[in-house]
């Protein structure tokens, strides 16, 4: 009994002494915890990202007639210039990450632009954002799962919905803003945020990617041109970073950028995935507002026998509800010209 009397008073006099113990190092770890991730939310927003610049200049008012025009130049098409005239500025102000500018045009619609280049216009946008999901969409047999990366209008989500056997449409955009400024002022694209299947994501999309590998059937990254914030989306990395989330068979559809003016951005970096998928392609669209009136898709599949040909087709309501795209201008889309297929692939293709 007395053998039993001290020992009892020994674990009791441990735990007097351990609990106090435990209590401040589980203090002094979310100290540290806390510590670190505000640190890191520091050096995202300070060091990542530069503030964003002021492109005010582009918007000018002639002295011959008084009416107002948005001039769009840039490093990226030098020599060259698309304007157009604006009825009303609707928005324009500074995000976190970038300039962000909305009007309503003279014979264009609305207008998003950022950073000084025209993102959308409500007269031809549809282009664009049907070859952009529906390529990649009907290339695959049987798409489940979609991850779009930017895309922050939500025109890309409005098409990737019009597929009924998708069950799950998850968005990565980095910039709470342009999704909050297309929703009041882009209704026409930003109802594809309205689909229940749509999950969003205000976040880095390699961060993402790198935490659901194996996760997506196609993935589509709607980018802006590699200026800014969207520089990180032309490099190799983040196509490792898309295949390693993709699962076997699966397809990704990028900005592929323009072949009458960036041939030098494009041939490198199909060069450099190359290794990377089974197959890399590229396809393009005309769009009357982008610089030259074309920008292009680079398509690449993890297995699989390549995106040229769709194997599935739209079905007859959803093709009559569709501008741009059809199974025959799927196929087209990867008919390049002989300069930029030699310029793209090489002079042996």
């Amino acid at each position: 009994f007395f053998f039993h009397e001290q020992l009892r008073e020994r674990i009791q006099s441990m735990h007097r002494l351990f609990i106090p113990w435990l209590i401040r190092r589980s203090l002094l770890l979310a100290c540290i915890a806390l510590f670190c991730l505000s640190v890191a939310v520091s050096s995202f927003s300070n060091m990542d990202f530069p503030p964003p610049k002021d492109y005010s200049y582009l918007i000018f008012e002639t002295k011959e007639d008084n009416t107002k025009w948005f001039h769009e130049r840039g490093p990226l098409w030098q020599g060259q210039a698309f304007s157009l005239q604006i009825k009303e500025v609707l928005y324009h102000k500074k995000s976190l990450f970038q300039d962000v500018l909305v009007f309503d045009s003279a014979h264009h619609g609305k207008v998003l632009v950022l950073d000084g280049v025209i993102q959308c216009t409500e007269r031809d946008e549809f282009s664009y954002q049907e070859m952009m999901a529906h390529i990649p969409l009907y290339a695959h047999p049987n798409p489940k799962k979609v991850l779009v990366i930017g895309g922050g209008d939500g025109g890309v989500l409005r098409e990737i919905a019009r597929h009924p056997d998708v069950e799950e449409i998850v968005i990565c955009e980095l910039d709470k803003d342009v999704i909050d400024v297309s929703k009041k002022y882009l209704p026409f694209m930003a109802r594809g945020f309205d689909d229940p299947r749509v999950k969003v994501n205000i976040m880095d999309g390699a961060k993402f990617m790198e935490e659901n590998q194996a996760s997506f059937d196609v993935i589509i990254t709607d980018s802006s041109d590699p200026v800014g914030p969207a520089c990180v989306l032309f490099e190799t990395p983040f196509y490792k970073a898309m295949h390693g989330s993709l699962r076997e068979g699966g397809i990704v559809c990028t900005q592929g950028e323009c072949v009458w003016l960036h041939v030098d951005l494009i041939q490198p970096l199909v060069k450099a995935i190359t290794p990377l998928f089974t197959s890399v392609e590229y396809a393009y669209c005309t769009i009357p507002s982008y610089p030259s009136g074309q920008i292009g898709f680079i398509i690449a599949s993890k297995g699989g026998a390549g995106c040229k040909v769709p194997t599935r087709t739209p079905e007859a309501s959803v093709q009559k509800e569709l501008r741009y795209y059809t199974p025959d201008i799927h196929k087209a889309s990867f008919v390049l010209p002989a300069f930029a297929e030699r310029a793209i692939f090489g002079n042996d293709r």
